[in-house]
């Protein structure tokens, strides 16, 4: 019923559908809607996005919502924003289009020409899964006041070095016109200002809205349903209802109270209303301090420091200030703040009281109503304050750790007279070192007294190992980076006082102060190096031009049309799923009474056979009603006993402990590996520990299930990369010939279903929550790599013995397809002379993991490229040498027996080494981290080599068909899914080079199994490759159908030669002669190999493990002839945000004692979306072979392993050789056990700064050395 209440669950009722459902929680953006807001006092209109999916629909009485179909559509004119953001290529799977789309228009609203800080902020509460981010901006800055001749991508010819094709120039775009905007609709504004102020009451069934508009009101409510939560923004409330199913019955929502939104400035300070929005508070303290001098605005940069990263955008502009000082008591950024500030609560309760914020931080739940702030600031000239946050990422995530401190001394002196030191994310509320404060007060601002300092607060702030949120060393360390960074800003202010008297910081120390993340990089603009368009390439052939996906602008109108977006039946019915609580157990028994007997539940359907269960998530049941919310209800009151068996076994150790294991073990092998470990000069062994990863892609499992009511037909309406396999599984599950069962997609997600459309013979559809999606779908599989490396001392590796291990969760899967993957694209680059490699599937109790981008290759990569640094270490040579002198020469042949030339490899190594002037640039880093203690820099760069191609005959095939009518209109259909990649787009291209007709005459409409039957799943950068090799096959038949009629008529049209035929449609099947023998261990599993090379370069704080891609990645990557360009280089453009965020930001961990996953929401973006990444893609024009010029190189996977770079600069930047951290390591995932095992952020920070010791002098990392030992020590044992 709730869920009901939103604004979001009224649009497709209306077939307003651009807006979309993706996390139902305001965390991916998807759902964002401009509202806008008439005030008849200031006679102003205020437009501000918000997250649909949150916003109650009784709050927008009054309000002119505007949806993206309201700006735009192709049925009318395109607003510039929608144009510009599809010509960019800006969307790929285009489910974020939509609320990306909005966050920029709601922006240019209020801001016609917005800077590029603005428009980072803009786009800060919204996700993309595909693109990487940097299109979408480079659409966005094209608006910017910047001033730039080319926004876009250029191609440029190697030889000439002349642009061959350009992207759109700003002048060719539709321009902005500020007066052409949607005016507020005149009768709210009569309404708003004629309607007399009274309070309003909603009344549904079960729920009442109350909202009232005076204080008195407000109280009185308040007083007569006192459990009656109070609602501004939702943003608190909200998510508890929905994903803790909290029930409110009464809401009281003060959102038109004016006197919860004063604002008025004092000589002492500050006063703001309750009621302003957290967006509000940031623009009202941003026009304090223009106009202020700085040492009176210290508290307010402070504060505004904080509200430019807390949450996006649409949750600032929900979100109260009052409300988030009463809910967000465990983690709230700005409260530490607010408290040492000074600030003061006028609390409403049956009469006024004020208070002190930093005295009733633990109250603040308790009924209270708050009317107003004040931010006192006494403009002391010996007064500092600051700041200071971590959070895994930059926008929109939770802090770790928050603080805010503030110190005055005596006048003209250093001697403390006040000190307030308080910390959020470490405690049940904010923390107040107050007894360490007062113990300080009368001491000089000096080392001794940071010393003292952090003893102090280390034994006041302290951190049970059951903390909110855990990562309490973690946490440890950041209490005390953040104080001794407190001390460096304050020391740097006191010398900029008085010059003579203090002492300069040193500096090596300087760095310690500067924040990673303080500025924008904008540096983003990629050039693709290469021919592009041929010489002889005709104008009209589209192949190689930077050609718009055909669904580009139906994305960014919200025209395009996915599973949950088709329209409702009458009747239709909705499924919910049931799944288990237990991670082992037997069900005893399932009582479905209770759930039968609400009102509108039409039925239940079971498992007869599931007696036990093998995971939390594993489906039990599924209940079927004529809502979906009275579906999730019924499936809440399930009632399912269980009795649990054995202890689970959760991790790959436990498996290989347990002997827990799918198949049998998979081996490849070469050489004599026995004999040469007897001749090396070396032998290391060592292990390396990789997490998880959550696919998060936007659109969760969907379906739609339509019983024809004849002959037992179905169709299947799904989101999946496999509709043949959803056929053969629907089928068999019914009891039906596959031939009854059609299998539709349109745009990709996943789901399945068909059982309940034979037993209740309705239409029904099931679309998942974001939190069961997660719960009930696999991810990346965890790894653990093993090896033994036998080598010369000059850096030959002779001999390998690798072990890969990989959770596949309680079910096979694609396990075993993963893990064969892994063993034969282990060796990357690199030729070992004796190699064995074994690899097993860890049977456990968790969630069947599966298939994501890169397969298996970037965990193998992983453990090779481990073992190559740590092998050069052992040489005292550096890894880009043990590389180069271990790479493939000339024709080599691999471990499988396949051949190999490394010629393009070599060649590519030597130019990327060239190009991103790696050895200046080494040169350059050393001399940073000698001059800089606290920011470190590391290089790396790796050389790729990936195999094309599945391994499996089976798993290689494609299909087209196509037809072509009378009027010269093309209709085309092939086996390959649309999820982004702009597949679709480039089979319209391959026909319409072979027929040489416009691309506008051909057709596509969404993949099927009714018109290309058993078609093998969409995945690893292949379905270009094969399905438009069928395509082109099938259009060559037609033409040489059509070759007698063209001769009679050499100069007809195509309406010519179609008036002399009656039948032209053509089929085409394709496949690929690959096999591989696991027994012999041997084959030709690969099609061809496509190469690369990369150089990254990353800084990182070692105080708090920030960090960031301070330069380039030059990626130089083989290619053939392009299909479509832009798409795809910017499709491979986000798998190396992706890994690099996996291994750097993902967390992904087992939540005890419900052995639930968890994965931290925050890590959906992987990697900070705003320019920090620059990344230079060089793309050879190097051919892959005879017979493959047609072929589109399958590179969206390359960039998995070439972005291992971010892992290996991470570690060269971590300082590694300190007796207390041998080896450091910068990644939340990637543990290695030949120095420290770590396995959580706690670890990593802790052994960041530990290992920076050795490299200082005496003082002031003496100071800070000694709270950091004990921690190291423990984690160097563990």
């Amino acid at each position: 019923l709730w869920k009901e209440t939103f604004s979001l669950t009224q649009l497709p009722p209306v077939r307003l559908t651009g807006t979309k459902y993706g996390c139902g929680g305001g965390g991916c953006g998807a759902c964002t809607v401009m509202v806008s807001r008439y005030n008849p006092s200031t006679k102003t209109i205020r437009h501000h996005p918000v997250n649909a999916c949150l916003t109650p629909i009784c709050s927008l009485h009054g309000a002119a919502v505007t949806t993206v179909e309201g700006i735009g559509s192709t049925t009318t004119r395109l607003h510039p924003v929608q144009e510009r953001i599809a010509k960019c290529h800006g969307t790929q799977c285009g489910f974020c289009t939509p609320g990306m789309v909005m966050s920029m228009y709601t922006l240019l609203r209020n801001h016609p020409e917005p800077t590029l800080d603005q428009l980072t902020d803009a786009l800060g509460g919204n996700l993309c899964r595909c693109t990487g981010y940097r299109p979408i901006i480079d659409a966005c800055k094209t608006f910017c006041k910047v001033s730039r001749k080319e926004y876009m991508v250029e191609c440029i010819s190697p030889k000439t070095k002349q642009n061959k094709t350009k992207q759109c120039r700003k002048e060719e775009f539709l321009p902005l016109d500020p007066t052409q905007e949607l005016i507020f609709p005149p009768e709210l504004m009569v309404r708003k200002a004629k309607q007399p102020a009274k309070t309003r009451v909603f009344c549904g069934d079960r729920l009442t809205w109350i909202s009232p508009v005076t204080l008195k009101e407000l109280v009185e409510a308040k007083f007569k349903y006192p459990q009656a939560p109070i609602v501004m923004g939702n943003t608190s409330v909200g998510p508890e209802v929905k994903f803790k199913g909290v029930f409110h019955p009464v809401i009281i929502s003060p959102d038109r109270i004016e006197e919860l939104c004063v604002v008025s400035q004092a000589c002492d300070g500050l006063t703001l209303g309750a009621g302003l929005s957290l967006d509000q508070v940031k623009d009202i303290l941003a026009d304090v301090v223009r106009k202020l001098p700085e040492e009176k605005t210290q508290t307010y940069r402070a504060l505004l420091k904080h509200l430019r990263t807390l949450a996006g955008s649409q949750i600032r502009n929900m979100a109260s200030l009052g409300g988030h000082i009463v809910s967000r008591h465990l983690d709230s950024d700005l409260n530490p703040l607010l408290a040492v500030g000074n600030c003061t609560l006028n609390l409403l309760s049956k009469g006024k009281q004020q208070f002190c914020l930093g005295n009733v931080l633990i109250t603040l739940r308790h009924g209270v109503v708050s009317q107003g702030n004040s931010v006192c600031a006494s403009f002391l000239q010996w007064e500092f304050v600051s700041a200071f946050r971590q959070a895994q990422r930059q926008q929109n995530a939770l802090a770790i750790v928050n603080s805010g401190m503030r110190v005055l001394f005596r006048e003209g002196g250093d001697v403390i007279k006040e000190l307030s030191i308080l910390y959020g994310g470490v405690g049940p509320t904010t923390i107040s070192a107050k007894n360490s404060c007062q113990k300080l007060i009368g001491r000089p601002w000096n080392e001794e007294m940071l010393d003292t300092a952090c003893r102090l607060v280390l034994n006041e702030v302290t951190l049970p190992g059951s903390a909110p949120g855990g990562k309490v060393e973690f946490k440890r360390t950041l209490i005390i980076s953040f104080l001794f960074k407190f001390y460096l800003e304050v020391s740097q202010s006191l010398k900029r006082l008085d010059p003579g008297h203090y002492p300069s910081l040193a500096e090596t120390y300087e760095s310690a102060l500067e924040d990673l993340h303080l500025k924008h990089h904008w540096r983003t603009l990629t050039h693709q190096v290469g021919v592009c368009v041929y010489p002889k390439q005709l104008p009209q052939d589209p192949i190689g031009r930077p050609i718009m996906h055909l669904s580009g602008i139906k994305h960014a109108t919200g025209e395009a049309i996915y599973c949950d977006d088709m329209p409702a039946a009458d009747p239709e019915l909705f499924l919910a799923f049931v799944t288990s609580s237990r991670a082992h157990a037997k069900i005893m028994s399932v009582d479905l009474s209770e759930a039968l007997s609400l009102p509108g539940v039409v039925d239940i359907i079971t498992a007869d056979h599931l007696q036990d269960v093998h995971c939390v998530g594993q489906l039990v049941c599924a209940v079927v009603a004529d809502s979906q919310t009275l579906a999730k209800q019924a499936a809440e009151r399930v009632k399912v006993v269980y009795q649990d068996l054995e202890p689970p076994i959760l991790t790959i150790e436990e498996a290989i402990q347990h002997k827990s294991f799918f198949g049998p073990e998979r081996k490849l092998e070469c050489g004599d590996i026995d004999e040469a470990f007897k001749m090396v000069d070396q032998i290391l062994e060592g292990e390396i520990h990789i997490g998880g990863q959550e696919h998060f892609y936007m659109e969760t499992q969907s379906m739609l299930v339509v019983p024809k009511g004849e002959d037992g037909e179905i169709d299947v309406y799904v989101s999946t990369q496999f509709p043949k396999y959803i056929q053969d599984i629907v089928a068999s599950t019914l009891k039906l010939s596959v031939n009854k069962v059609m299998c539709h997609v349109r745009r990709v997600g996943g789901a399945f279903g068909g059982k309940v459309g034979k037993t209740v013979r309705e239409i029904f559809r099931c679309i998942l929550e974001r939190g069961e999606d997660m719960l009930i779908t696999g991810g990346r599989h965890p790894y653990l790599g093993k090896y033994k490396a036998g080598f010369m001392n000059d850096g030959r590796i002779l001999a390998l013995d690798l072990e890969h291990y990989c959770n596949g969760g309680h079910s096979l899967d694609e396990s075993s397809w993963v893990i064969e993957t892994g063993l034969l694209k282990m060796d990357n680059a690199y030729k070992f002379p004796n190699l064995r490699c074994r690899g097993r599937v860890c049977k456990t109790n968790l969630p069947s993991n599966t298939a994501l981008r890169g397969f298996g290759f970037p965990q193998a990569g992983l453990i090779t490229e481990a073992c190559i640094t740590e092998v050069a270490v052992q040489c005292g040579l550096s890894p880009e040498q043990v590389r180069t002198i271990n790479m493939y020469k000339e024709i080599n042949i691999t471990h499988y027996k396949q051949e190999f030339s490394a010629k393009t490899l070599t060649e590519c190594w030597r130019e990327c080494m060239a190009k991103s002037s790696y050895s200046l640039r080494k040169t350059a880093v050393g001399k940073f981290n000698a001059e800089n203690s606290w920011k470190k820099r590391g290089l790396a760069m790796i050389p790729l080599k990936y195999p094309v191609g599945l391994g499996s005959v089976a798993m290689g095939q494609a299909a087209a068909l196509i037809h072509i009518y009378l009027d010269g209109s093309v209709l085309l259909t092939h086996g390959g899914i649309e999820m982004g990649q702009g597949v679709h787009t480039k089979m319209i291209q391959v026909v319409s080079r072979e027929l040489r007709m416009p691309m506008s005459n051909v057709h596509l409409r969404g993949t099927s199994t009714e018109t290309v039957p058993n078609a093998n799943a969409s995945g690893a950068s292949l379905v270009a490759d094969f399905n438009g090799l069928a395509v082109k096959d099938a259009c060559q038949t037609l033409l040489k159908r059509l070759e007698p009629i063209i001769n009679k008529n050499p100069h007809g049209t195509w309406k010519d030669w179609l008036e002399k035929t009656h039948s032209l449609s053509s089929t085409s099947y394709l496949f690929q002669m690959a096999d591989m023998n696991w027994e012999k261990g041997e084959g030709h599993p690969h099609e061809y190999f496509v190469c690369g090379a990369a150089c990254s370069e990353v800084e990182i704080d070692c105080l708090t493990g920030n960090h960031k891609v301070s330069t380039t990645w030059e990626c130089l990557l083989t290619t053939c002839e392009r299909l479509k360009l832009h798409t795809c280089a910017y499709w491979m453009e986000f798998p190396t945000m992706e890994w690099s965020g996996m291994v750097s930001l993902v967390e992904v961990s087992c939540e005890k004692p419900s052995l639930q996953l968890s994965v931290v929401l925050s890590a959906a973006l992987d990697i900070g979306m705003c320019g920090r990444t620059e990344v230079l893609y060089l793309c050879s024009p190097r051919a892959l072979g005879e017979g493959l010029e047609r072929r589109q190189p399958a590179c969206h996977h390359q960039p998995h392993v070439l972005c291992l770079l971010c892992l290996r600069s991470l570690r060269v930047s971590s300082p590694n050789r300190n007796p207390l951290t041998p080896y450091p390591q910068c990644s939340r995932h990637c543990c290695f056990q030949s120095s420290i095992v770590l396995f959580n952020p706690a670890s990593v920070l802790t052994a960041t700064i530990g290992g920076s010791f050795s490299l200082l002098p005496t003082g002031m990392a003496v100071v800070i050395r000694r709270f950091f030992q004990d921690t190291s020590c423990a984690f160097e044992q563990s």
